[in-house]
């Protein structure tokens, strides 16, 4: 019997399990340095320093709720899984009709250098796969995750910070949750700033309770450390997102002048946000976004050739 090593890279799930937990601890650490230390005890003294504590406290509690149901969406939404015993419309048509073709003209084997086939230098549609481990076919896009033991939609990347991959159905959910865990944090290290500047001072002086200034100085160093970490996954998501790239892609769009899925950044933007404004905000899509953009399903993409056609 064959073993397939793959399964072994199940086991990371379980630190993901672990990362949950600290996502946790992190956000109880500096919910208690900033509002039951610092700021929420200003809400009384009155004057400037009372508006000042209360317009800390309800932009503070919006990003949080924003950030917890934006991190609920991501770690619960699926990512996008392939129809069971899916094979592109293509194939149906032909059926359909009586051609010939043979099923393997339509679908390549998993291990073909790329998923879709240039021809003479013009750009064709992509070519649809076939997955040995899922045993399904593979739509343009779709990859297998070794960690979830599955093939997902327009993956992305498997993150252990969720315990889930990240692909067409939640890549949305998951950059609104990068969005408002940075600006949680560096509203965090801002307002944190004045009690860390005064922690040396506070320490030998006694003039505070050493595990209130410990508790302080932890959640300044842990905001400002994940500030500074999800500033550099923004930009590179930013990029990702305004030149429709996944992760994975990034290696087949390098032979390419311009990227075949790269519809300008408002499509390209609209092709994981959706169309609704107001919705761009929340883990949300409208069900108009869902039935008049195939790309938020995962299982057909426009081109750059049937835009400019």
């Amino acid at each position: 019997m064959d073993l397939n090593v793959f399964k072994l890279c199940s086991a990371l799930k379980v630190l993901g399990y672990l990362m949950i937990v600290l996502v946790a601890a992190i956000v109880g650490v500096s919910y208690y340095a900033v509002i039951v230390l610092v700021w929420g005890p200003k809400l009384f003294d009155g004057g400037l320093d009372s508006v000042l504590a209360f317009f800390i406290v309800i932009v503070f509690h919006i990003l949080l709720i924003l950030l917890t149901w934006s991190y609920i969406a991501v770690v619960f939404q699926d990512p996008g899984s392939v129809p069971e015993n899916w094979r592109p419309d293509t194939v149906d048509a032909n059926l359909e009709v009586g051609s010939t073709e043979a099923l393997t003209d339509v679908i390549v084997p998993e291990n073909s250098a790329s998923t879709w086939v240039p021809s003479e230098g013009i750009e064709s549609r992509p070519v649809a796969g076939y997955c040995s481990r899922c045993h399904n076919g593979k739509p343009p896009r779709c990859h297998h995750c070794s960690v979830c033991q599955r093939c997902v939609l327009k993956m992305d990347h498997h993150c252990i910070w969720v315990v889930n991959c990240i692909g067409v159905r939640n890549y949305k959910f998951f950059l609104l949750f990068l969005v408002y865990t940075f600006l949680e944090t560096i509203l965090d290290t801002l307002v944190l700033l004045p009690s860390f500047i005064n922690f040396f001072e506070e320490a030998m002086d006694h003039s505070s309770s050493p595990a209130h200034l410990a508790v302080i100085f932890l959640a300044f160093v842990l905001n400002l450390a994940f500030a500074l970490s999800l500033l550099c996954f923004l930009v590179m998501h930013a990029s990702l997102l305004l030149s429709n790239t996944t992760s994975v892609e990034v290696y087949e769009k390098k032979g390419s002048l311009r990227w075949k899925y790269d519809l300008g950044r408002k499509r390209n933007f609209e092709q994981v946000f959706g169309s609704k404004k107001l919705l761009w905000f929340f883990p949300l899509f409208s069900k108009a976004d869902l039935d008049r953009t195939p790309a938020l399903l995962g299982l057909e993409f426009p081109m750059r050739s049937d835009v400019e056609a």
